[in-house]
């Protein structure tokens, strides 16, 4: 291990950051380094400028996994290095953010039932049902789940914070049932070593496998992952009459301006006021003419 390398792990593990987090940034520095075949101890804002425009122009990374490696050399240049004054000469890319995809409450209905076993299906049940991230699920152990007070307590999520988030009974019979079949000991959801059961949590890649084969099954021709089961729960929260800062607790959003996306998604919240174009008088669309032929005088 590189002094340098062993510097920003120390920096980054006093900060507190998350493995996923730390495991990433790290990367990013090593992919840097190798572009130039140098230490970034003496690289420049000038290499950073050409590696940024390799990543897009040569490599085609989207601008999101472009703006997760540009955060990766902020922390090493500014946090690590001590060299704040690059901080302005390491900008983040602009990035477009669509809407994000929700399915109708049908097709959430379609999904759980082609999930491929009953552990997909409690695995697909607990993400639509809490809004849990993919990386929370994973971690999620048994005795989180708190039958007496109805709620599944989520440990470290993201930013290190703990929150509960809903149980319902519906729910709560799928996982009573799935622990009678799987008894899983420690971890609600175990993965596997060469094969076999062990007491250890599953991966991220098992959970979206789980929800692309189950996408695959009920012939949704939606783009369908972990995630969307989630801005499927908040959207359909909303419509059920949730207010925002509710939603924003059970998300574990530190913002509320994260949670407010799904205002723009909530049928109810759409359709509550009306358009101005029904405030206007408009003839009726029968008296208009159909010809586009311009007129000859």
């Amino acid at each position: 291990m590189t002094r340098l390398r062993q510097r920003m792990l120390e920096e980054l593990q006093r900060r507190n950051y998350s493995p996923n987090t730390t495991r990433s940034y790290i990367h990013a520095i090593e992919d840097f380094a190798r572009y130039f075949g140098r230490s970034p101890y003496v690289l420049g804002p000038e290499h950073i400028r050409q590696y940024q425009v390799h990543l897009f122009r040569d490599r085609k990374l989207s601008a999101g996994t472009i703006e997760g490696r540009t955060a990766a050399l902020r922390f090493l240049y500014v946090k690590t290095l001590k060299r704040p004054y690059l901080h302005d000469q390491i900008p983040f890319p602009k990035r477009q953010r669509p809407l994000p995809t929700v399915l109708s409450p049908e097709e959430v209905e379609r999904l759980i039932a082609s999930a491929r076993n009953l552990m997909h299906r409690a695995m697909l049940m607990t993400l639509y049902g809490t809004g849990v991230r993919r990386t929370e699920l994973c971690q999620l152990r048994v005795d989180d789940v708190d039958s007496k007070r109805m709620v599944i307590r989520v440990r470290h999520g993201k930013g290190g914070r703990d929150r509960d988030v809903l149980l319902s009974a519906t729910l709560l019979d799928t996982l009573r049932e799935y622990w009678k079949w799987m008894k899983p000991k420690t971890y609600l959801f175990p993965g596997t070593v060469n094969g076999w059961r062990a007491d250890k949590p599953i991966t991220p890649k098992v959970v979206w496998n789980a929800v692309n084969e189950a996408k695959i099954r009920a012939g949704i021709s939606k783009r369908v992952s972990p995630h969307t089961l989630r801005h499927s729960f908040a959207t359909h929260m909303l419509e059920a009459g949730a207010d925002l800062r509710t939603i924003q607790v059970l998300l574990g959003h530190a913002e509320l301006a994260d949670t407010a996306v799904y205002l723009h998604l909530s049928r109810r919240h759409l359709q509550a006021i009306a358009s101005p174009i029904e405030a206007i008088a408009v003839c009726s669309p029968d008296t208009v003419k159909r010809s586009r032929k311009k007129i000859r005088r």
